[in-house]
C-alpha cells in the first residue's frame, strides 16, 4: 500500500463530502499498533447518494471495480444484498492502475450501525490537513474478534495492551 495513494483517496472522498470510516489494518495502525497492510478497508454510509459520491470521487482518481460489474451496481441495495446472500461477498474491491499497490475493499454490508460509529470514530489528521475517520477501538476489536484469523488475534492482543497503557 502507498501512503500517497491513501492520501489521494482521503482527499477525493473528503472533497466529495462522503461519509466513510476506515477499518481493518489501517485502523489498527491509527489506534497505535503499527503493522503492514496491503489495502484500504472502508465502510461507507450505505445510502445511495453517499455511495454514488464515493464511487464518483474514487473513479476520478482512477478506481474501478476489480470484478466485471458496473460500479453503479454497488449503489443498489438490492444488488449488494444479492451479492452477499448468493455469492458470500463481504467486500467490493476497487482497483486502479494509477494506485496499483493500494486496492480498496468496500464493505458490502455495514458491520455496525453507521451513524453511531461515525459519531464515536477516531478522527486523525493526515499530514495535519485532511481529517480521516477510523472505526473506534471498541468496534475495531469487535470486528477483529468476529473474523478471528490468527493475525486478527495478534492485533487484538497488541491493541488491548496499548489501551491498558493509556
Amino acid at each position: 500500500m502507498r501512503l500517497k495513494s491513501f492520501e489521494a483517496i482521503v482527499r477525493a472522498l473528503n472533497s466529495a463530502g462522503v461519509r466513510y470510516l476506515i477499518a481493518g489494518d489501517l485502523a489498527v495502525n491509527a489506534h497505535g499498533y503499527l503493522r503492514f497492510t496491503k489495502d484500504v478497508d472502508m465502510v461507507l454510509h450505505l445510502q445511495e447518494d453517499n455511495i454514488r459520491r464515493a464511487l464518483d470521487a474514487l473513479e476520478s482518481i482512477g478506481y474501478q471495480p476489480a470484478l466485471p460489474v458496473r460500479a453503479a451496481d454497488f449503489a443498489d441495495a438490492g444488488i449488494r444484498h444479492q451479492w452477499a446472500r448468493d455469492k458470500g461477498m463481504t467486500v467490493f474491491q476497487l482497483w486502479s492502475d494509477a494506485h496499483a499497490e493500494t486496492p480498496i475493499d468496500l464493505f458490502v454490508e455495514a458491520p455496525f450501525e453507521f451513524d453511531r460509529e461515525y459519531a464515536q470514530a477516531l478522527v486523525k489528521p493526515l499530514y495535519g490537513e485532511e481529517d480521516v475517520r477510523f472505526v473506534s477501538l471498541h468496534t475495531l476489536l469487535q470486528m477483529k474478534e468476529a473474523v478471528g484469523r490468527q493475525q486478527d488475534l495478534i492485533d487484538i492482543e497488541h491493541l488491548r495492551m496499548r489501551a491498558e497503557d493509556k
